[in-house]
């Protein structure tokens, strides 16, 4: 006898949700040779689509009585930019901080919001177009919420640094920022033996608080998406099984009700989790500009 075709389990619904379509299987638990296409693809959309829209609002801005969606975007544009000047005091550098700022804060938005798709509207088309190519079906992954991989946010925190190390040399000077680095923040000292060991110390702490920075930067934004994805799975479990009984609409009715009310709560993360990340871009960019 043929064995009976059954559904996934509520474990291997949630693993095939969160594992992404990539060029080929990681070698080991780090391994920077394998690419989350999908991840890859949406930020890339996504950030074209943002840079589109911000584009958009500036061709169409007007002298005048704005619309409501110039009205929002200069909102926008008003509120970084204010940011920018209270944290960044260096005008010239602020012509490229802020509308870096600006630029991160809505394309997250953006990635973020993807959040609030139904969890199972593009797998299923995308299953659907990579079975008609050939392929099977239960390896077709696709997860749509670039923030919540670990390598697109810690890409964007790496980003960060990478500019705030610019910046320190282009601020400070190569020579200077070298000397920050091994007198602060503990100093030097006039004794060659001491000044070498407060060297060393000031050095390891400069290093330790780069990388704890960085990896915090990236995690924060992760792991709040992450966690929002997964609770939206298991929200959505509960439609799952849904049958002709009174219990079967007793969890239909939970799922509409907690996937409502956790989507509306969702847009608050949305927003604050930008914003976080926005606004820790530039005090770690305006940091890069004080001197020690």
């Amino acid at each position: 006898m043929a064995a009976e075709e059954h559904g996934p389990t509520a474990g291997e619904y949630i693993i095939h949700h969160l594992t992404h379509f990539q060029n080929h299987k990681p070698a080991s638990v780090v391994d920077f040779t394998v690419f989350n296409l999908d991840s890859i693809f949406w930020s890339v959309l996504l950030g074209i689509v943002t840079c589109g829209l911000l584009w958009a609002a500036a061709r169409k801005a007007t002298s005048g009585v704005p619309g409501r969606f110039q009205a929002a975007v200069e909102i926008l544009v008003d509120m970084v930019d204010s940011q920018a000047k209270g944290i960044v005091h260096n005008e010239k550098s602020r012509r490229l901080v802020a509308p870096l700022a600006l630029t991160v804060f809505v394309w997250i938005i953006v990635l973020n919001t993807m959040d609030l798709l139904p969890v199972d509207f593009i797998p299923w088309i995308w299953g659907y177009v990579y079975g008609a190519s050939g392929h099977e079906t239960e390896h077709a992954f696709m997860r749509v919420v670039p923030t919540a991989d670990l390598s697109i946010t810690m890409g964007l925190s790496v980003s960060v640094l990478l500019i705030c190390l610019v910046y320190n040399v282009k601020i400070k000077g190569l020579g200077g920022w070298a000397h920050e680095l091994v007198t602060a923040p503990f100093g030097t000292s006039k004794n060659p033996i001491f000044a070498l060991l407060l060297g060393v110390v000031n050095l390891a702490m400069q290093l330790v608080e780069f990388v704890a920075k960085t990896v915090s930067h990236g995690m924060r934004l992760f792991g709040n998406m992450y966690a929002g994805e997964l609770l939206f799975l298991l929200i959505a479990l509960l439609g799952g099984a849904f049958t002709l009984s009174v219990g079967g609409f007793v969890l239909a009715g939970l799922q509409i009700f907690a996937g409502t009310v956790w989507a509306i709560f969702h847009i608050l993360i949305i927003v604050l989790q930008a914003f976080v990340f926005m606004m820790l871009t530039l005090v770690y960019v305006g940091q890069a500009h004080d001197s020690h």
